[in-house]
């Protein structure tokens, strides 16, 4: 099976999430809780990382982490093995802790309060507290923020409060993000609205732009090697749609050419056919962005005019336009 997404770079922000193995209750007892916080705390300390929000619940737990350097998966390592020999060896027990590898998904600018407030509420949402009372769940950053004699120096506890309507750090502002949480957890259009149903899910959170500039950043395509499918094929999206621009460009077409001309035009029958042979584009992708209906459509026309000949002309065009690049 394919590996999960990892993309590091100075600056960047993550949602890490792991479970226990066969999501076993890892988490139950208080000596194991300190355990992991303790592991954690190490390897913030060491590895330079800031917290801006943390939870841990009975079987699984979430990180809100910033990496200044770009160590995200040999702190992790560190975290997660050394947590797995100690909680082994007080158990007296072998085998793995954890469920698989974690998830870290990266984090825009804009994802990073939904993600935190997101985290700050999974003892509510879990039923486990009720929102006026959430102070009192103590394996959490927001017991924290609340208790400042408890607080670490590698934990911004700022965060929450800034991205809910830039609170002060104060007793009065801290009961107003409590408040805060607690109509978040009522209201399910805004929890829809900050994508709570899809918070775990993914490589990234942010916008289109946001993930382009992400995959940008490797230039080698290495990043798609690492991707799972369904992450394979979003990024392969973004990839497709830079060679369609530069490819209608090179045919003497423009984007609204797609939409005015037939669906089933030569010269379209032959970027299907070059994207297909280059780029192993799918049909579903080749349908909806060279507007030619149904997938099934287009498998029928590159099919069956593959041998036309101004299907060919075009086709040996794009070639020598592939040439030159």
């Amino acid at each position: 099976m394919a590996r999960k997404l990892r993309i590091e770079y100075p600056g960047a922000f993550y949602h890490v999430i792991n479970r226990g193995n066969y999501r076993s209750w890892i988490f139950e007892s208080e000596g194991v809780r300190h355990s992991f916080l303790r592991c954690l705390e190490e390897c913030c300390e060491a590895k330079g990382w800031r917290l801006h929000a943390w939870c841990l619940m009975s079987n699984h737990y979430h990180l809100l982490v910033e990496t200044p350097k770009a160590n995200l998966v040999d702190g992790m390592r560190w975290l997660q093995s050394t947590f797995a020999n100690r909680f082994n060896r007080f158990r007296k027990e072998n085998g793995h802790v954890f469920q698989g590898r974690y998830k870290a998904l990266i984090l825009s600018e804009e994802a990073i309060g939904p993600v935190c407030h997101y985290i700050h509420l999974n003892p509510v949402r879990a039923g486990l507290v009720e929102a006026g009372e959430l102070q009192s769940y103590a394996s959490s950053s927001f017991n924290q923020l609340w208790y400042p004699s408890k607080r670490w120096d590698f934990v911004n506890y700022e965060t929450g409060l800034e991205y809910a309507g830039g609170l002060a750090d104060s007793p009065v502002g801290r009961g107003r993000y409590r408040q805060y949480l607690g109509a978040v957890a009522g209201d399910e259009s805004e929890q829809e609205r900050m994508g709570f149903a899809k918070m775990c899910w993914g490589w990234a959170k942010g916008d289109t732009e946001f993930k382009k500039r992400v995959l940008a950043m490797d230039e080698a395509g290495g990043l798609r090697k690492k991707a799972v499918e369904s992450e394979a094929s979003e990024i392969g999206s973004y990839e497709w749609e830079k060679h369609l621009s530069e490819l209608l460009q090179s045919m003497g077409k423009v984007p609204e050419d797609l939409q005015s001309e037939r669906k089933g035009s030569n010269w379209k029958v032959a970027l299907a056919i070059y994207l297909r042979q280059q780029h192993l584009v799918p049909h579903q992708w080749l349908a909806d962005n060279l507007k030619m209906g149904k997938p099934s459509s287009v498998q029928s026309w590159v099919s069956h005019k593959r041998k036309d000949e101004e299907v060919i002309k075009w086709i040996e065009k794009l070639k020598n336009h592939g040439n030159l690049d």
